[in-house]
């Protein structure tokens, strides 16, 4: 699942079709995905490029709950539609690393410093759930405390495009 649901406030546009080597940050975190997942869902957009594999969810409960909004959204998808587990990117996270499959083979787990990347178990839902419903900040590192998730370390760190001088950096640096 692409977390895609959020306001680009330090970007000033919509990040998700902001272009990086010819193609939108959204079609390249769905093609990352999608080469390693068997459905790919776009969360917290009412449009984007749907095909028979991807298509659009809004958060849950409602839309700008951060990415968890996202999260919930994808675990309650998964579970009306019988997947054991989701694997979630944002739609800045790119280049991710080759091997992410592997390194996040065993549900609840994230990627280094970036908790959005991570893999979570269907059955995560009623502890992300209750995390919206509270009073407390919302943030994915409280929901990967709570499920017991592990933090794994990787030599690769993947780009967080935030700022359009995020996204000039990281064509530079790739040679984009």
């Amino acid at each position: 699942m692409v977390l895609a649901g959020g306001q680009s406030s330090r970007f000033g546009s919509d990040k998700a079709l902001a272009m990086l080597g010819g193609r939108s940050l959204l079609n390249r975190s769905i093609d990352a995905l999608g080469s390693w997942c068997d459905d790919v869902v776009i969360a917290g957009r009412e449009t984007g490029p749907e095909t028979g594999e991807t298509h659009c969810i809004p958060d849950w409960p409602a839309p700008g709950m951060g990415p968890l909004g996202g999260v919930a959204a994808g675990l309650r998808h998964a579970n009306e539609n019988g997947f054991d587990s989701v694997m979630t990117c944002s739609v800045d996270s790119f280049d991710l690393p080759a091997d992410l499959p592997d390194l996040l083979a065993a549900p609840p787990c994230y990627l280094g410093d970036q908790p959005v990347i991570g893999h979570w178990p269907a059955s995560a839902a009623a502890a992300v759930e209750t995390i919206l419903a509270s009073d407390s900040k919302h943030s994915m590192r409280e929901f990967a405390e709570a499920i017991g998730a592990i933090n794994v370390k990787s030599g690769a760190k993947p780009a967080n495009i935030n700022t359009p001088a995020d996204l000039a950096a990281a064509e530079k640096r790739n040679g984009i």
